[in-house]
């Protein structure tokens, strides 16, 4: 009988011990999900105050009454000052993107860049201390939901490269639709409310489309250059060439692309 008793105070023991660990794994859980739930309401708050306010009201102090908070819990949850503003820019970001509608197969290629082009420019105009934060600050080269907005863009000007309407290599043209977007933004924003003509936007746009596309597919010329641009587009997606074979084929392509 007592070694049976011994065996049950045993299993009892191992059974305390199991409960003790899942109720210090729920603890910690708990924790993580309630630190992220207070990270995310001290980025809405100074995601706020730079709203209402401007960038120099969003001061570690001002946040932490924002967010019911003692200023110390700022630096333990973003480092500093900057860190908070990073995860503010990457909050901004993140915010774009999910307003970003993706057509994976638009019917008119040139229409749909405008499209995107005029939500960027849109954004920027409704948020205009989030846009400039976003924009001004090294945050965006690690940001996840930018790198995720990026892969959005260059689908877009893959589609028109593979269907003969890029006029420029792909990686200008990204740089050509951020260029006149930031810039079409930044330029309204710094105007006098009386002198804001919406033409400026209108004629921003149409010259980064001008610049970036053909009035026509460039695959229905006999130019080299074009051609190899819509080919380079499509060349991922095939799969009879060996590695090896289509980075030879790549490196062709972009000496044709490059001439035109």
């Amino acid at each position: 009988m007592p070694p049976r008793s011994r065996a049950r105070d045993g299993a009892a023991a191992v059974d305390s011990d199991s409960d003790s660990d899942s109720d210090s794994d729920s603890d910690s859980g708990s924790a993580v999900v309630g630190r992220e739930q207070t990270r995310q309401r001290v980025i809405e708050a100074a995601a706020d105050l730079l709203a209402r306010e401007g960038r120099d009201a969003v001061t570690t102090r001002a946040v932490a009454v924002a967010a019911g908070l003692q200023p110390p819990s700022i630096y333990r949850l973003f480092g500093d000052k900057d860190g908070l503003l990073e995860a503010v820019a990457e909050h901004g970001f993140a915010t774009f993107l999910a307003a970003k509608h993706v057509d994976p197969d638009p019917q008119d290629l040139i229409e749909d860049l405008r499209a995107g082009w005029d939500l960027a420019v849109e954004f920027g105009l409704a948020n205009p201390a989030l846009y400039t934060l976003m924009y001004s600050e090294p945050t965006k080269a690690t940001s996840a939901a930018f790198k995720a907005g990026m892969e959005i863009l260059m689908g877009r000007i893959r589609r028109l490269a593979a269907g003969g309407w890029l006029r420029v290599d792909e990686e200008l043209a990204a740089a050509l639709i951020h260029a006149t977007a930031r810039g079409a933004v930044l330029t309204w924003l710094s105007l006098p409310e009386d002198r804001r003509d919406p033409a400026l936007l209108t004629t921003l746009r149409e010259s980064m489309v001008a610049a970036v596309t053909n009035q026509e597919p460039a695959v229905q010329d006999a130019g080299a250059a074009g051609a190899a641009r819509a080919l380079r587009a499509t060349l991922p997606e095939q799969t009879t060439l060996s590695g090896a074979e289509q980075h030879l084929l790549r490196e062709w392509l972009d000496r044709l692309a490059s001439e035109g």
